[in-house]
């Protein structure tokens, strides 16, 4: 009996952590996404990261104990997923500069603290990485010193330093010209997308259902996923029983996407975005960002003409 209750009280103990986990989860995605998106300079990439973050915190968490600072064990493990990210795709920079930390100015001013907030994600790729963490963990997220320190497992020197040739660095950027030039689909890409707007904002939903390949896939961004056209279908059933959403087609950090909209607020910010991937003129994947709205924060945007 006594086993028997030890077992039950275990299970209670895992059940109500892991449950604590998922919510927590659930709140810092935003501040996680922020980060992720910023170390990878994607929007779309910082999503992947996010997703196998929480993934591998799942999976470490402890069974039996409380965590104790569960926001900074998160962040650690999105830290790490992302310099794993960015080691596979081969941008790895040296973590350290050569400059004199005496001869870079501190820089503080609430003007300062405003261009670090509203660089682009392309401009904090400019950045070594561990310029770049401190950065956005100090000055865009608000953590000290010392939690960005136990984030990034660095010391208080190297992390302060990082900090000063991170944001002297973003300064010097900022001067700089950002005109860029916007991506170019060619002429079936461009056809296919604009169909499939066309389609879309007519609540043609019927047409888009024949542009599904047997084994599409579908992801609702932090809500499910599914697979295989008939499943998939219901995908466009939901989206005729709710609000009517206007769909103009673009580009998300330079992938070709659909750009959400809320008819109702025309001159309003855009909303979220969808993905598509195609195969022989069918479409294979759907990656929709309906609840996943905090993904398009910062993101560079494109409208087609």
């Amino acid at each position: 009996m006594t086993d028997d209750v030890t077992s039950n009280g275990a299970g209670a103990v895992r059940q109500t952590a892991q449950q604590a986990l998922e919510r927590l989860a659930v709140e810092m995605r935003p501040q996680l996404h922020r980060y992720c998106a910023r170390m990878t300079g994607s929007v779309i990439d910082g999503e992947d990261v996010l997703q196998e973050a929480l993934l591998k915190a799942f999976e470490a968490a402890p069974r039996t104990e409380p965590l104790d600072n569960p926001e900074g064990w998160l962040f650690r493990i999105a830290h790490n997923a992302a310099l794993d990210f960015l080691r596979r795709r081969a941008r790895y920079n040296a973590a350290h500069a050569d400059e004199d930390l005496d001869m870079i100015p501190a820089l503080t001013s609430l003007v300062t603290e405003r261009e670090i907030v509203a660089a682009s994600l392309g401009t904090f790729m400019r950045l070594p990485v561990a310029q770049r963490g401190a950065v956005i963990l100090r000055d865009v997220l608000g953590y000290s010193v010392d939690e960005v320190c136990t984030i990034m497992g660095s010391g208080i020197p190297a992390t302060k330093g990082a900090l000063q040739r991170g944001r002297s660095r973003l300064r010097e950027l900022a001067a700089e010209s950002d005109d860029i030039k916007p991506p170019e689909l060619d002429d079936a890409e461009r056809a296919r997308l604009l169909h499939y707007v066309e389609r879309f904002n007519a609540r043609d939903f019927d047409s888009l259902r024949d542009l599904l390949a047997e084994d599409v896939c579908l992801e609702m961004v932090n809500r499910t996923r599914r697979a295989g056209r008939r499943d998939v279908s219901e995908y466009f059933s939901r989206y005729e029983e709710t609000a009517v959403w206007h769909f103009v087609p673009g580009f998300v950090d330079r992938h070709p996407a659909i750009i959400a909209f809320d008819p109702q607020d025309p001159s309003g910010p855009p909303r979220y975005f969808v993905l598509l991937d195609w195969k022989n003129g069918s479409i294979v994947s759907i990656r929709d960002f309906l609840f996943a709205t905090y993904a398009i924060e910062g993101a560079e945007l494109f409208t087609l003409d």
